[in-house]
């Protein structure tokens, strides 16, 4: 499997509501990514993809501090 087929893998295995919507303008990345359906993550496998995005720091702003003043308005 390849990288993007994990990542897709994983999102399909978040929640049954969320629907990654990958962007392609190439074939074979499409069947790439219709491949990821069909890939099974364990529970091991999710423990060990979780462990390592907890280790991710996120920084920064989410948006600019004009789009800021918009959220929730």
């Amino acid at each position: 499997m390849t990288p993007a087929q994990i990542a897709l893998a994983w999102l399909l295995a978040q929640k049954p509501w969320i629907v990654p919507i990958p962007g392609t303008t190439k074939l074979h990345r499409l069947e790439e990514n219709v491949g990821a359906a069909a890939v099974m993550l364990s529970d091991a496998d999710l423990r060990a993809i979780a462990d390592v995005l907890a280790r991710v720091v996120v920084q920064g702003d989410r948006y600019p501090a004009h789009l800021q003043a918009r959220v929730g308005r």
